[in-house]
């Protein structure tokens, strides 16, 4: 987990993250801002070794760092330091825009790698694509704020793990999230201080939401992000009580930099 805050976090990033199987590595999105970098840097990773990205929509604490990712591929593209290729997949709304940033952000030498070896890779609603060697299905979970995007991975022996977004399950998610492995989902606080951050004005979740789903959908996992922040140093005890008194489960809330084992 690069990141696991909200838009508006100062005391951790935005929630980012790799998945890594075998040493393929797949980003789901990049954060606000080039931290993106140091995170990776910081977690083991030489951002050149990330060759599949996956954006679940165009708000900026999930999209700006990708921007920067795009900048240091197609940069070093140019310069000859980046051999390959790299694969951005994402909705159609959410690429046309990184298409654009680009343009007016870049240089044209570097610009001009985009389709020739940078490929901005549109996928649709249900529409299979294959990163960090699993197949994937990608699936609309029909926001009402913004276009977005979140996807299964199958993994292992019939295996699978659901990404959310940042957004309350959707029922139109169930054939996807239904009995997951695991469940990652956002939860913006606690139930019990809902009237101190008010997550449903700003179509979040709770803690206690979010299992209470986990629990319905059958998942054997769930792993809660997305989070404020006023919270940080006890989120994971506090977070974690309040799940349990729903859901069952395995739940994980992880802090920024924390790896979590899935199996």
């Amino acid at each position: 987990m690069l990141g696991t805050g909200n838009a508006t976090v100062t005391e951790c990033y935005n929630t980012c993250f790799v998945v890594e199987d075998n040493g393929e590595l797949l980003l789901v999105d990049g954060g606000g801002g080039n931290t993106i970098l140091q995170r990776l840097k910081a977690a083991g990773y030489r951002w050149q070794d990330i060759r599949e990205i996956f954006v679940t929509h165009k708000h900026i604490d999930h999209l700006l760092g990708i921007i920067w990712m795009v900048r240091m591929i197609t940069q070093n593209m140019k310069r000859g330091k980046y051999d390959g290729e790299a694969y951005i997949y994402g909705h159609d709304e959410v690429l046309s825009i990184i298409r654009d940033m680009a343009g007016q952000v870049l240089a044209a030498g570097e610009v001009a790698y985009i389709d020739k070896r940078l490929h901005l890779v549109e996928v649709k609603d249900g529409e299979e694509f294959v990163a960090a060697g699993n197949r994937c299905v990608a699936f609309d979970i029909r926001s009402t704020k913004a276009k977005q995007f979140g996807f299964t991975m199958y993994y292992g022996d019939g295996k699978k793990l659901t990404c959310c977004g940042d957004e309350p399950y959707n029922e139109c998610e169930f054939e996807y999230a239904n009995n997951s492995d695991w469940l990652l989902h956002e939860a913006f606080c606690l139930y019990s201080q809902a009237d101190v951050f008010a997550p449903y004005e700003k179509h979040h979740s709770t803690a206690k939401d979010a299992c209470e789903l986990a629990a319905q959908l059958k998942a054997k996992n769930v792993v809660l992000y997305h989070t404020e922040d006023k919270n940080i140093r006890d989120r994971k005890a506090l977070y974690t009580a309040e799940g349990a008194t729903v859901y069952d489960g395995n739940i994980v809330v992880p802090d920024d930099m924390e790896v979590i084992e899935i199996n």
